[in-house]
């Protein structure tokens, strides 16, 4: 079991991703996505401290558990925490009510996703990731990789992978061990295209799926303008000024900058889904919309003959 095709919902806004977000707009967001026929969702104990993994559980219950793909992470763990405060200097408006610890021991990923496994109400998910291995990449190899291995044949997860915000240790995965899928943060957009040099060739070579999430850097390409976020810092003057002249182009054939970002992700043969994070019904039925609108050819070959896309791209 992959991902499937198309677009897919990143849950780590409906757990107060910078700021709070109610039950009510969590509940409606995972209600659009359902509505506009999104069935893969992705999310992670490091998100909101577990609060995403329960109101994804909590707004799925009740719909088929065979039509839709849920993914989820392993390597920081949950401990409680009764410092009081909150997580914003993790990215999250919620209570501290636990402390994430590194843990990419065999142990550790098992007691984690078992963990996920209850905040989600489930006995099985599709897909489990090593989340952000980057500082501990022996364990991660050594120990939780066979870990996910090990629950793969035992049936409690469908597939196996990692996911990162970089490519290198990603083709790793790839090419030594056999992940069936890995998610790509942030190093395959439009303003970033440094997973073409080893993570989707590599991928395509040994047939292993790529889910890219971060589409929009954080922000940027969603809604370029001065003060906007590009991987979650104030974007840099160049990339702003980059952005914006990509985003005049996509306006000049008669679409947003939004779908062509989407589009850019989608079209490469490695990528099977696309994550969008999504905080309210809104944002949702936005992605889904511009997901849906294609992309004139002549958008990219201008794209290209101002050098903001290598000859390479989407066609």
């Amino acid at each position: 079991m992959s991902t499937p095709r198309g677009l897919g919902f990143g849950a780590a806004g409906i757990a107060g991703l910078f700021t709070e977000v109610t039950e009510e707009q969590a509940r409606a967001a995972v209600d659009a996505a359902w509505q506009r026929g999104i069935r893969y969702y992705d999310t992670a104990p490091h998100y909101g401290l577990g609060l995403s993994e329960r109101r994804l559980g909590a707004a799925l219950r009740d719909r088929p558990r065979d039509e839709y793909v849920i993914s989820t992470k392993v390597g920081r763990r949950l401990e409680p925490h009764t410092g009081g405060g909150d997580d914003l200097a993790n990215g999250f408006a919620v209570p501290a009510t636990h402390r994430r610890v590194w843990d990419f021991t065999a142990d550790g990923v098992r007691r984690t996703l078992e963990a996920g496994l209850e905040r989600l109400g489930l006995d099985r998910v599709d897909v489990v990731y090593l989340h952000d291995p980057d500082d501990h990449a022996e364990e991660a190899f050594r120990e939780g990789y066979p870990a996910l291995e090990k629950l793969r044949s035992e049936g409690v997860v469908g597939a196996i992978g990692a996911g990162m915000n970089q490519t290198a240790m990603l083709t790793r995965f790839v090419r030594d061990t056999d992940v069936d899928v890995v998610l790509c943060a942030g190093r395959y957009t439009l303003l970033d295209h440094s997973a073409l040099t080893d993570l989707l060739p590599a991928a395509v070579e040994r047939g292993v799926s790529v889910v890219i999430g971060g589409a929009f850097n954080s922000g940027l390409l969603a809604d370029p303008r001065p003060g906007a976020t590009y991987n979650y810092a104030q974007a840099p003057t160049e990339l702003l000024e980059r952005a914006l002249r990509m985003k005049e182009i996509a306006e000049r054939h008669g679409i947003t900058l939004r779908a062509a970002a989407l589009a850019f992700c989608a079209a490469h043969p490695a990528v099977t889904s696309v994550l969008v994070g999504a905080r309210s019904a809104a944002e949702v039925h936005d992605c889904a919309d511009q997901f849906a609108t294609p992309v004139p050819a002549a958008c990219w070959q201008e794209l290209r003959d101002a050098g903001l896309l290598s000859t390479e791209e989407p066609s």
